[in-house]
């Protein structure tokens, strides 16, 4: 199994590269819907909710009342806190529960609005972002969704930059152009890209590099600052160090804690997409990145 993170600005496409995922055969786990499950009348969630500030968070059906509620936890950050508090351990269980019913051999696709912004994009295999000029985000909610234009401005603004999203992108899927070419464009990530990298890992086997998804790196930096941060997601208390060897070839170091912990990053490395590839080598399954890991004990 591999867990991929999708995301992008509003209005960018997100859901057209959900959809299109599924269609062939993603394990979908979408945010916003899960967000909404765990407040639905009668659940733990909207009790919490409602013990916290007050039945006048309720529309007349019983519902959540959702300005009602912003109006009340968002006037302060320990309202904030609080709100945070309730939904986020719901939406947390949910999400591994969801995650431990998944198959074997699934590609799961986290569909999450605020990947970025909640600093999650090491803790998946993947991270595709949904591209499109902000103008053009801002006309399609505008005349496709019906928002007001300052409402429209204030939301684009409030979210991450563009080059916060470079900065975690393994796949930049622009859609300044129709919905049937970033279908297309998706479908190609899964077929060349997800399904291989699925079997790579599942087979602990090293990727060949495919040129084509070689060449499409969205950072100017290269992977390799994005990289760090995954295998430090990876290898977590077992490692006290990882570091860029060469950015160049992509060439990283993992300095495990002591011999003990380097036998447990094996197992680690390998489920986090980076096959054993020799005595203290590992080489990454995706056929987009190629990468060399070494792990040295400190």
């Amino acid at each position: 199994m591999i867990r991929l993170g999708l995301t992008g600005g509003i209005g960018a496409g997100k859901s057209t590269v959900a959809k299109t995922f599924v269609e062939r055969g993603a394990y979908i786990i979408d945010a916003d819907k899960i967000a909404r499950e765990v407040v639905e009348p009668g659940s733990e969630g909207l009790a919490a909710l409602v013990e916290a500030f007050g039945p006048e968070i309720l529309a007349a059906d019983g519902s959540l009342d959702r300005p009602a509620l912003a109006a009340k936890a968002f006037v302060d950050d320990a309202s904030r806190q609080t709100l945070n508090g309730i939904t986020h351990p719901l939406i947390g269980a949910r999400t591994q529960a969801l995650l431990d019913d998944a198959p074997a051999d699934a590609i799961v696709v986290q569909d999450i609005p605020l990947l970025v912004e909640n600093h999650t994009a090491p803790f998946f295999h993947l991270v595709v972002i949904v591209y499109a000029e902000a103008d053009v985000r801002l006309h399609r909610l505008t005349t496709m969704r019906g928002v007001a234009e300052a409402d429209a401005r204030a939301r684009i603004a409030a979210q991450a930059t563009d080059d916060q999203r470079r900065a975690v992108a393994d796949v930049w899927l622009d859609n300044s152009g129709a919905p049937e070419d970033l279908a297309a464009s998706a479908a190609r990530i899964w077929d060349e890209r997800l399904v291989p990298l699925e079997l790579n890992v599942r087979a602990r086997r090293v990727a060949e590099p495919v040129p084509g998804l070689v060449a499409s790196e969205p950072s100017p930096d290269g992977p390799s600052a994005r990289l760090v941060n995954r295998l430090w997601a990876v290898a977590g208390e077992l490692a006290t160090a990882v570091d860029v060897t060469d950015a160049a070839a992509v060439e990283l170091q993992v300095t495990a804690r002591d011999a003990g912990a380097a036998e447990g990053l094996v197992d680690r490395l390998a489920d986090g997409g980076f096959a054993p590839a020799g005595s203290d080598l590992y080489g990454s399954c995706d056929p987009g990145r190629p990468a060399t890991v070494r792990v040295v004990v400190g």
